[in-house]
C-alpha cells in the first residue's frame, strides 16, 4: 500500500522535470563513454581491460544495486532515496572528471553506478505520488521520450564535448557537465519532490543481494582481466567459484521464500515460461547492445581514424531509427507486442549482417554506407527495447509483476556488462592476432569488428526465437 507522506507534489511538473533530468543523466553516462573511450585511453594510458571496466564497472554496479535501491525507497522513502542517489551520482561524476589514472576512474564509475541504482528505481514511485491517475499517462509518455532523446544525445554530445575540448579538459567534460545539472536538480528536488513509501515492507534481503553480486563478479572479473593476466590457474578458479556461489544464492532464496520472507529473487518466478524465456532473451539482447557501440567506436576512431564528433554523427542514424519506431512499438504493444519484438530483433540481426559485409576485407566505408545498417538497427531497437519488459510481464501473475520487473531490469544491466566482457575479450584477442600477423591499423580493427558480428547476429536470431514464447500482447497493468 502506497503512503504519500507529503501529499501530492505542489508543482508536479517541476517534480517530473527533476526526475526526468536525473534519468537523462544516468542514460547519458551509460552511452556517452563509448564515443569518448579512445580519448580516455590516450589520456590515461588505460589497458584494454581497464577500458572495458570503465563501462562494465558502471553497468555491473547499477545492475547489482537496482533491486536493493527499489526496496530502500519503499521502506525509507522514495524522495529521500532519490535525493541521496542524485547527490552521490553528482559527486561521483565530479570524481570521474578529476580521475588521474585508470583505477581512479573505474572506482568512480562504480560509485556512479551504485548511486544510480539508488536513484533510478524511485522514478516511477515519485511520478505516481506526484500526479493524479489521469495525468500519469502523459508523465510516462514523457519518460519514454527521454529514453529516446538520451539515445540520440549520448553519442552526439560525447563527440561534441570531446571535440570542443572546453577549457582544455577534453573527455573530462562528459562527466563534469553532470555537476551543475545535479546541483540544480538537488535544489529543485528538495523543494518540490513529494515523499512516499510502502507500508508493511519487509527487511531487505542483503545477504541474497551480496551473494548475487559476488556470483556476478566471480564470472566477470576473469572474463575481463583473464587475457591480460595470461589466464593463470586462479582465473579459472574464480570462474569455478561462481557455480557454488550461485547455488548458495538459490538455496538462500528458496529458504527465505519458504519462511514467508521477501527474497531478492523469488524462485517461483522461474516456473513461469514467459518469465524464463524473457529472461534469456533479455540477457542475449542487452548483451549485444552493451558491447556494440563500445567496440564499433574503437573501430571508427582508431581503425578508420575518425574523430569523436564524426563517430557520433555515424551513430546518429541509429538513434533516429529508434525514435521513429519506439512510438509505434509503444502504441501497438497491447495489440501485437510479440510480433513487434520478433521483428525488431530480426531487424537488428539484419543490420549486423549488412555491417559485416560493409567493413570486411579492410574496407574504409563511407558515411552513407555505414548509415544504412545504423538506421536499420535503430528501427529494430525502437520496436524492441521500450516494450520488452511489459510483454514479458504480461505472462507473469499480477502479484509477482513488481518483483519480476525488477529482476528483468537487473538482468538487462548484467547482460550489458557481460556482453562488454565476453565480446570485448573476443574483439581484443582477434585485434592482437591481426597485429601479430602484420596487419595495419585499419585491417586489424576491421577484422576485430567482423569477428564479433556473427556472434551478435546469432544472439539476435536466438533472442527472436525465445520471444516467440512470450505473450502475444503487452500487459495493460499500470507501471
Amino acid at each position: 500500500m502506497l503512503n504519500t507522506e507529503s501529499g501530492s507534489s505542489r508543482s508536479p511538473f517541476i517534480a517530473l522535470i527533476v526526475v526526468l533530468v536525473a534519468v537523462f543523466m544516468e542514460l547519458l553516462d551509460a552511452t556517452i563513454l563509448s564515443v569518448a573511450a579512445p580519448s580516455i585511453s590516450a589520456s590515461l594510458g588505460t589497458s584494454e581491460s581497464e577500458l572495458q571496466w570503465t563501462i562494465a564497472g558502471y553497468t555491473l554496479a547499477l545492475g547489482a544495486g537496482l533491486i536493493i535501491g527499489g526496496r530502500v525507497g519503499d521502506q525509507f522513502g522514495r524522495r529521500r532515496a532519490f535525493l541521496l542517489g542524485l547527490a552521490g551520482f553528482t559527486i561521483a561524476s565530479l570524481l570521474c572528471a578529476l580521475a588521474s589514472n585508470p583505477m581512479f576512474l573505474i572506482s568512480a564509475r562504480i560509485a556512479q553506478g551504485l548511486m544510480a541504482s539508488l536513484m533510478i528505481p524511485q522514478v516511477f514511485g515519485i511520478i505516481r505520488s506526484s500526479f493524479t491517475s489521469s495525468q500519469r499517462a502523459k508523465a510516462y509518455g514523457a519518460y519514454g521520450g527521454v529514453l529516446g532523446l538520451a539515445s540520440v544525445a549520448g553519442p552526439l554530445l560525447g563527440g561534441l564535448l570531446v571535440n570542443a575540448n572546453l577549457f582544455d579538459l577534453g573527455w573530462r567534460t562528459i562527466f563534469g557537465i553532470n555537476v551543475p545539472i545535479g546541483i540544480i536538480g538537488l535544489l529543485l528536488g528538495i523543494r518540490f519532490l513529494p515523499e512516499s513509501r510502502e507500508h508493511g515492507s519487509t527487511r531487505l534481503d542483503l545477504i541474497g543481494a551480496l551473494l548475487a553480486a559476488l556470483a556476478t563478479v566471480l564470472v566477470l572479473l576473469p572474463l575481463v582481466q583473464g587475457r591480460e593476466w595470461g589466464w593463470p590457474w586462479w582465473s579459472f578458479a574464480l570462474l569455478a567459484l561462481s557455480i557454488p556461489t550461485t547455488a548458495l544464492f538459490i538455496v538462500r532464496e528458496n529458504r527465505l521464500a519458504a519462511r514467508g520472507g521477501q527474497p531478492i529473487l523469488d524462485p517461483a518466478l522461474f516456473r513461469i515460461r514467459a518469465f524464463t524465456s524473457g529472461l534469456s532473451a533479455s540477457l542475449l539482447f542487452f548483451g549485444c547492445i552493451g558491447s556494440y557501440f563500445f567496440l564499433l567506436s574503437l573501430y571508427l576512431q582508431i581503425g578508420t581514424e575518425r574523430n569523436a564528433l564524426e563517430t557520433g554523427m555515424i551513430i546518429l542514424p541509429y538513434a533516429i531509427g529508434s525514435l521513429i519506431t519506439s512510438g509505434i512499438g509503444v502504441q501497438f504493444a497491447n495489440r501485437a507486442g510479440r510480433a513487434l519484438l520478433v521483428s525488431g530483433s530480426l531487424l537488428l540481426a539484419l543490420s549486423q549482417l549488412l555491417l559485416l559485409f560493409i567493413v570486411r576485407n579492410g574496407a574504409d566505408p563511407s558515411y552513407w554506407a555505414l548509415a544504412l545498417p545504423m538506421i536499420i538497427g535503430g528501427l529494430g531497437i525502437g520496436l524492441t527495447a521500450p516494450i520488452l519488459v511489459n510483454v514479458i510481464l504480461a505472462g507473469v501473475p499480477v502479484k509477482d509483476a513488481g518483483a519480476a520487473g525488477a529482476v528483468l531490469t537487473t538482468v538487462g544491466q548484467i547482460g550489458n556488462t557481460t556482453g562488454v566482457a565476453i565480446l570485448g575479450v573476443a574483439y581484443f584477442t582477434k585485434l592482437n592476432a591481426s597485429f601479430a600477423d602484420g596487419a595495419n591499423q585499419l585491417i586489424a580493427y576491421g577484422d576485430a569488428l567482423t569477428s564479433i558480428l556473427p556472434w551478435q547476429i546469432a544472439c539476435y536470431v536466438i533472442a527472436a526465437g525465445l520471444m516467440f514464447m512470450l505473450p502475444s500482447k503487452a500487459t495493460n497493468a499500470e507501471i
